[in-house]
């Protein structure tokens, strides 16, 4: 059994051989006057922007600390650094300049950072603005322009894009014939695989533990290599693929550099990212720009699932990682529907309210839900997945998951990931950190320091971190001279603007609350050695974390991790994290939390943060280290999966495919030799059809009533009809057939078989709690009901139904009613109560009402009896449905046959549909009633 992992990029990536020399715009690049190095922060950069070259950077010309202002922000060296050359290929390739790039910076260069792969930290998560990777030798993207924002361009680049003779075909020629040369050392057979830089590092870095420790046998990575491949002849590309899978045990997806483009860095980046973490792009502000990028996306999933696809065999496992993938579970499963899927979404999930801006919401949705479990970071996140699921599709979502309108039940769940505390102990052990974090505590000696890591993005609260930060200095300037906030900024494609208005910011507190000898802000626009980091993680006095939306956190988890006191003196640092981050859900109130955009509070907890106790101090990262070892990289692997396994068992019972039609004969058989009998059985689509009360009156024929009393009249059977309609309603209906059991408003309300009708009904609804919920439901539904022509509210005495089955506009009415119970269920979640989707319309009722709560009581009643009386309990069981709510009674009757209360247990539904049923049969209710005459007559036999 293998387990396929599927995220956006592979652990690996390729580096050419190359012995050629740094072309001479590039080496001049060291020598770069700062102003170019402003408009490099100015442009978006990355593997698949057009012209994108990736060439070498002497060692000899590492920069400077951007932004150094003092000796004393000297000591932290930057890395090794590459850079992406914007400019045309190089003389030698005899071509002209790229039209895709923009002249004013053709002749400059954006530099990336390298870091020892061996240190990867586990908190490195791709985000859509990474652009490091070390100094490799890859080839030039081929990627065209980003597609044109004016509707007016867009329909002859659709049409282009589309063509018999693809753009790539006619274009790659062009390419070839004037980058040849500098193209031809790429299509030689001398590479070298190495540890990709892209991607997600906690990912990796969990998979690699959980196969080192024996928990995972068999692994197979399904990616990219993270780099332009179009360049790549065919061979290369199959000995590259050829040698990853013998070797590195990775399945390699090749896309093209123009889908690559399309999907990564216009629509996940600039459309799928903002709007998952709150912030709704205003551009592009042209509807054909999300089209023209969806296609792309659609595209490379679609490419994702073949590869799976084509290399699946029975048994295995199937886990898709994060939102650039979010189509590939649906794609998945309609060519392997037995296949076991899981999900995993590493990133915030927003609430169905900016979900619904996304113009391909539903397929997203759809896509998601051919898992057979999603998982989330948070419980917020499952939540708001489950809000969008009954919104935008209309479809009933529960506590535990979303049931699908063909039966499949999908679950949901939160999963919190972790670091690996062992790996972390080992780089902590490294001599450099200890060497580093000696230099840190003797240059900052006397200070109090304050640490933050975050990339430069508008997302990550810097600009609100550094207001907080002058606002404490402003109301406590006597922290000014003692205080240090260093903050390590990593690049990010939206760095420019930012980057002005932070620098703004930081000179505006050094000019007023610095002196000769210090300034409080130290800021950093780059990432610093990993040694360095863990160093500061292990000498701050306080982590501030200031984010404005956020997945998990694990720097977070490293530096709780590192206040160990294990390596040095300093221990138990309190922690000021933000509320909008799914770690704060983890950590409850042991860290300070802090709302980002009130910087007065934020200036308070960083005051109370310097001024804590030392036993409050340790109480709270004691309680804090005590969650992090417990939710570690290792338990969610291993909770993950035992969630997927159920999951997937679960839905392997309710697949159609394993549920046989019923056997008569054998029905028969089992009830003949049967010492005593619980019969239970469907009214609406089971025993008649669908429809008002007075039709049902005239549809349902002597015929059954005959039936119900033959199968009464024999003392071993006890016979309940259930239905989802009033006592009343059912007292009429069935006044002919004395001593029948009934069960009314879906569990509600129950009376006992062989009582009177005119005895009392046991109410096992609480009437009173309805009460109470129901006046402002009613409110909230007649809303609906002013708009919603033909419309109408359907009270009941447990429930409230919102009725639209003769509207004047289904499609109008069906989205109204998902706004409806979505409302219902975000307003109401308090009360205990939930909005279902019906047949034409919604149900309103508690919780915890259903049709097993009065099969249960029916049971204890049995037992009871038997205990009591010595009356014998049943040993044989027919239930006997066609609706979501009889699911709850066939999983009862099977709990009780797993118990061996009841020896023989039948459960049958009818039609086609998904069940925990145990057989179905497909002649409905004609069906069921000739089954139940065959019954009869074995009776009276």
């Amino acid at each position: 059994m293998t387990l396929f992992v599927a995220s956006l990029f592979l652990p690996y990536t390729i580096n050419f051989d190359s012995n050629e020399s740094t072309p001479e715009d590039v080496s001049r690049q060291s020598t770069a006057p700062p102003s170019y190095q402003d408009a490099r922060e100015s442009r978006i950069v990355s593997v698949w922007t057009p012209g994108a070259a990736v060439t070498g950077l002497p060692s000899a010309s590492i920069p400077k600390t951007p932004g150094a202002t003092t000796n004393l922000e000297t000591i932290f060296q930057p890395h090794v650094e590459r850079p992406f050359n914007l400019m045309a290929p190089s003389p030698r390739g005899k071509g002209k300049q790229n039209p895709g790039a923009n002249n004013s910076t053709s002749n400059l260069s954006t530099v990336s950072t390298h870091r020892n792969p061996h240190l990867m930290p586990l908190s490195d998560l791709y985000s859509p603005s990474e652009v490091k990777t070390p100094y490799w030798n890859q080839p030039l993207s081929r990627a065209k322009s980003p597609p044109p924002r004016d509707i007016r361009h867009y329909k002859a680049q659709l049409q282009d894009k589309h063509s018999s003779t693809p753009w790539r075909a006619t274009r790659t020629t062009r390419e070839r014939s004037r980058t040849s040369s500098s193209e031809r050392k790429f299509n030689e057979e001398n590479f070298t695989i190495q540890n990709a830089r892209r991607g997600n590092g906690g990912l990796f870095n969990v998979i690699n533990t959980v196969s080192d420790a024996g928990l995972l046998s068999e692994k197979t990575w399904v990616g990219t290599l993270g780099m332009p491949t179009d360049a790549l002849q065919d061979h290369v590309k199959s000995t590259i693929a050829e040698r990853l899978e013998d070797d590195y045990e990775s399945l390699v997806v090749y896309i093209s550099d123009g889908d690559a483009d399309g999907h990564y860095e216009h629509f996940c980046k600039t459309i799928l990212w903002p709007i998952f973490h709150y912030q709704i792009p205003d551009h592009p502000k042209s509807k054909a720009y999300e089209d023209h990028s969806w296609s792309y996306y659609v595209e490379v999933n679609q490419t994702f699932a073949n590869r799976i696809i084509k290399n699946y065999k029975k048994g295995d496992k199937i886990w898709v990682h994060d939102y650039h993938l979010l189509l590939v579970p649906g794609m998945l499963r309609e060519k392997l529907p037995d296949a076991e899927i899981g999900f995993f979404m590493h990133t915030a999930f927003p609430s169905s309210e900016v979900f619904r801006v996304l113009a391909n919401r539903n397929e997203m949705i759809e896509g998601l839900l051919g898992a057979n479990m999603v998982a989330f970071q948070t419980e917020e996140y499952g939540q708001h997945f489950l809000q969008t699921c009954s919104r935008i599709l209309n479809i009933e979502a529960n506590r535990d998951g979303v049931v699908l309108d063909d039966g499949r039940f999908v679950h949901v769940c939160n999963v919190p990931m972790g670091i690996n505390p062992k790996s972390l102990d080992k780089m902590r052990a490294l001599p450099e950190v200890n060497e580093w974090t000696t230099e840190i505590a003797e240059r900052y000696a006397g200070k109090r320091i304050i640490v933050a890591r975050d990339k430069l993005e508008g997302i990550r609260g810097l600009r609100q971190k550094m207001l907080a930060y002058e606002l404490f200095l402003d109301r406590y300037p006597e922290y000014a001279k003692q205080t240090v906030l260093i903050q390590i900024a990593t690049s990010a494609s939206e760095g420019a603007e930012l980057s002005a208005t932070i620098s703004d910011i930081v000179t505006r507190i050094n000019s007023n609350h610095s002196t000769l000898a210090h300034q409080p802000v130290v800021f950093l626009r780059q990432d610093i050695d990993h040694s360095q980091y863990l160093a500061l993680l292990s000498v701050a006095e306080c982590l501030l974390i200031t984010c404005l939306r956020e997945g998990m956190n694990l720097t977070v988890h490293e530096y709780i991790y590192c206040q160990d006191g294990k390596f040095n003196n300093n221990k138990w640092s309190p922690l000021i994290l933000s509320e909008f981050t799914g770690s704060a859900s983890i950590f409850g109130d042991n860290p300070l939390l802090i709302n980002p955009w009130d910087h007065g509070a934020c200036a308070e907890a960083i005051k109370q943060a310097l001024d804590m106790g030392t036993d409050e101090r340790k109480t709270r990262w004691h309680n804090m280290y005590g969650r992090i070892m417990n939710q570690n990289g290792t338990q969610w692997y291993t909770s993950f999966m035992e969630h997927l396994k159920h999951a997937f068992e679960e839905h392997a019972v309710r697949d159609l495919t394993a549920v046989p039609r019923l056997s008569i004969p054998n029905l028969v058989s089992k009830y003949a030799n049967a010492k005593q009998r619980l019969l239970i059985l469907d009214y609406e689509g089971t025993l008649a059809s669908w429809g008002a009360p007075n039709n049902i009156i005239a549809s349902t024929p002597k015929r059954l009533t005959d039936t119900l009393n033959d199968l009464i009249d024999d003392p071993k059977n006890t016979l309940y009809v259930m239905s989802s309609r009033m006592p009343e309603e059912l007292e009429r209906l069935f006044s002919l057939v004395p001593g029948l059991g009934l069960i009314a408003e879906n569990g509600a309300f129950m009376r006992e078989a062989g009582i009177a009708a005119s005895d009392e009904w046991l109410e096992l609804a609480n009437l009173d709690h309805v009460a109470k919920w129901k006046g402002g439901v009613k409110n909230i539904l007649n809303y609906y009901v002013e708009r919603v022509e033909g419309s109408k509210i359907d009270e009941r005495h447990s429930a409230i139904i919102f009725d639209y089955q003769n509207a004047d506009n289904s499609s109008s009415a069906f989205k109204s009613a998902a706004e409806c119970a979505n409302h219902i269920n975000e307003a109401c979640t308090s009360q205990h109560i939930q909005a279902v989707p019906i047949d034409n319309g919604i149900c309103i009722s508690d919780v915890d009402t259903n049709k097993s709560s009065a099969t249960t009581m029916i049971g204890d009643n049995l037992r009871k009896r038997s205990e009591d009386k010595g009356m014998p309990m049943p040993d044989f069981l027919l239930v006997i449905g066609d609706s979501r709510e009889d699911e709850y009674v066939f999983e009862w009757a099977h709990e009780l046959e797993r118990k061996d209360v009841i020896e023989s247990v039948h459960t049958v539904t009818l039609g086609t549909r998904n069940t925990t049923a145990s057989a179905t049969l497909t002649q409905g209710v004609t069906g069921v009633i000739s089954t139940l005459r065959k019954l009869a007559a074995c009776s009276q036999d």
